[in-house]
This record gives structure tokens, C-alpha cells and sequence, in this order.
């Protein structure tokens, strides 16, 4: 099983992922398209500006082509977003960085200014936090399908207990108890698979 696999399709931290790279692509397609509504050549070096940062039209189309992206993430929803959203964030502070040492030399071709690289990097973090949110953090909570993923054994002890205490077997063990125990977690991973 992938880890992937692991989020239910109505896990709440669907939802994070779903409006997080939703409201991401929206401002991207809305930054594109005033681009493309201004007529901007395509690979001018003018100083332009949009919304406050400088643009050309080739900064437009991948403007509004990612903001798509993000958008379909968003409709797709589950883990195909939160890993969208975590590998687009991590494509703009890149480009944040590049765009930082090229700012004032020919190869700047998008046009960035020093409004852009920060933009960039801001956006980059916003839309990498939304990626990342449930996934990555020392303290997810038990239920989190990440926690049960990265602590199988803690996870089956727990599910153990839970199903001992559904059908009534006797008092479950409380999980410092049950951690002591390792024919237990044997037998519960056994059950598991």
C-alpha cells in the first residue's frame, strides 16, 4: 500500500488541500489573465507591471497555466492535491531563488522584479503549507491516516483495543500497557493484513 493511498476520500484534511490549491490557482489565473488582458508581448523586459509586479506574456501563460493546475488539484481533491500543492510550493521558492541571482542580467527573460521574487516566495510558502498541512508535524493526532502510516504498530495496538472494547472482551489495555506488549502487536499486525 502507498502512502498515498491512506487518505479517506471525506477526511477533513481533504478539504484543506482542496481550497488551499483552489484558492492558490485562482489568484495565479487572475494574475495571468490581467496579463493577458494588458496584450503583453511575450517576452518584453520592459518593466510592465501587473497588480504591482512586473509581467510579460510568457510570465502570463504560466501564470494561468499553473493557477489551471492548481484549480484541477483542487477539484481532484485528497492526497493528488496536498502532493500538487507540495510540489508547486517548492517550484516557486526555487524559482524565487533563481530569479533572486538573475534579477538585473539577460537570462531574466520573465521579466521578475524584486516584487516578483518576493511573490514568489510568499506564495510559494502559502501554497506549500497548504500541501503540507496533516502530513508533515511531530504531533498529528492518532486518527490522522499520516500518524497511522508512520506508527503501524502503535496504529494496530490501537485499532486492537478499539475492536476489544466494541465487542466487550474485557477492559482494553490503556496504550502504554499495550506498548509493552510485543506478541500483541504481532498478532494485531497479523490481523491487520
Amino acid at each position: 500500500m502507498k502512502l498515498s493511498d491512506e487518505l479517506p476520500v471525506d477526511h477533513k484534511l481533504a478539504t484543506v488541500y482542496r481550497y488551499g490549491a483552489a484558492f492558490c490557482g485562482l489568484t495565479l489565473l487572475v494574475f495571468g489573465v490581467l496579463g493577458f488582458a494588458d496584450e503583453l508581448s511575450p517576452f518584453s523586459t520592459d518593466g510592465q507591471s501587473i497588480a504591482g509586479m512586473s509581467t510579460n506574456g510568457v510570465l502570463s501563460l504560466i501564470s494561468v497555466v499553473v493557477g489551471l493546475a492548481l484549480i484541477g488539484g483542487g477539484i481532484v481533491g485528497g492526497n493528488f492535491a496536498s502532493t500538487l500543492n507540495m510540489v508547486v510550493g517548492t517550484l516557486f521558492l526555487l524559482s524565487g531563488f533563481v530569479h533572486l541571482f538573475i534579477l538585473d542580467r539577460s537570462a531574466n527573460f520573465l521579466d521578475f522584479g524584486m516584487t516578483n521574487v518576493l511573490f514568489s516566495f510568499i506564495m510559494g510558502l502559502i501554497i506549500l503549507t497548504f500541501g503540507m498541512y496533516g502530513r508533515v508535524s511531530s504531533k498529528l493526532p492518532h486518527d490522522n491516516p499520516y500518524w497511522r502510516r508512520r506508527h503501524a504498530r502503535q496504529a494496530a495496538r490501537e485499532a486492537l483495543a478499539a475492536r476489544r472494547r466494541e465487542r466487550g472482551e474485557g477492559p482494553a489495555l490503556p496504550p502504554g500497557k499495550a506498548a509493552d506488549q510485543p506478541a500483541l502487536a504481532a498478532t494485531s499486525a497479523r490481523r491487520e493484513e
